[in-house]
């Protein structure tokens, strides 16, 4: 006489039959989607913030005399261009916004403001100059060649790839940007130059001071084998204001 099914056997074909259900329910068989960019954010990054000009100041709130592009890494072919430079001659040609793109624009005495324009993108606008860019998570959208490229991101654990850089203590983390496909343009407002070929990384980090401040810290590193004999690293501090006072949209100026 053939004997029944197991007590094991009927057991593992209820627990099939109930996955089946699960499944067809969207319960325990259908895996949530992960959370947007924007709700996995490690902190907030929206708001007004000014630019703290804590050092190398007669670089950055005056345009430099040509030839003062120490202590820059500069290539021969790079110096040449720099010792060239005519700001006449970036205004004739429509050019006077070289100082602005992208690799130098964070560099400058300006009011930043950061805002979510979707779930996957962030929105930086820059009063210097009037910029705005873009700023993707995942593949970055257009074709570049813009003077803010083409800027992917990420959330990023801390890891300190550049020596003495950490994690916010509000943050316990970065927002990664790497930007590529920029127009060429100027490092420095005296026509020190980077190349279409550069590649820009930087960290954005959130600190809140004791005093109730937020600060804005912004660790980058600028790769052109083109015009740098090494890659080229900077921090640019902002603080978080409270309103819009302050905001004044300028045009570019090549001097």
């Amino acid at each position: 006489m053939r004997s029944g099914p197991s007590q094991a056997a009927l057991f593992i074909a209820l627990v099939l039959s109930l996955d089946v259900v699960y499944a067809q329910r969207g319960g325990r068989g259908a895996p949530a989607a992960p959370p947007t960019p924007r709700a996995a954010a490690l902190f907030d990054l929206s708001g007004q913030w000014v630019s703290l000009i804590t050092e190398d100041w007669r670089h950055r709130q005056f345009t430099p005399a040509k030839g003062d592009y120490a202590p820059l890494p500069l290539s021969p072919a790079a110096r040449k261009i720099a010792d060239n430079w005519d700001p006449a001659k970036d205004e004739a040609s429509g050019e006077q916004c070289k100082a602005y793109g992208a690799a130098g624009l964070m560099r400058l005495a300006t009011r930043i403001r950061i805002a979510w324009q979707d779930d996957n993108t962030l929105k930086l606008e820059a009063d210097a100059g009037t910029q705005t860019r873009m700023i993707y998570f995942g593949a970055a959208q257009g074709s570049g060649g813009d003077w803010q490229g083409l800027s992917s991101a990420m959330w990023d654990s801390p890891r300190a790839p550049f020596a003495g850089r950490g994690g916010g203590p509000s943050s316990g983390g970065s927002l990664k940007v790497v930007t590529t496909r920029m127009r060429p343009g100027y490092l420095r407002k005296n026509g020190v130059p980077y190349g279409a070929n550069a590649v820009l990384t930087e960290y954005f980090d959130r600190f809140d001071v004791p005093s109730g401040d937020s600060l804005l810290v912004v660790t980058s590193e600028l790769v052109d084998t083109e015009n740098l004999m090494t890659p080229y690293w900077t921090s640019q501090q902002f603080k978080r204001e409270n309103g819009t006072t302050g905001w004044n949209p300028t045009p570019c100026a090549a001097r």
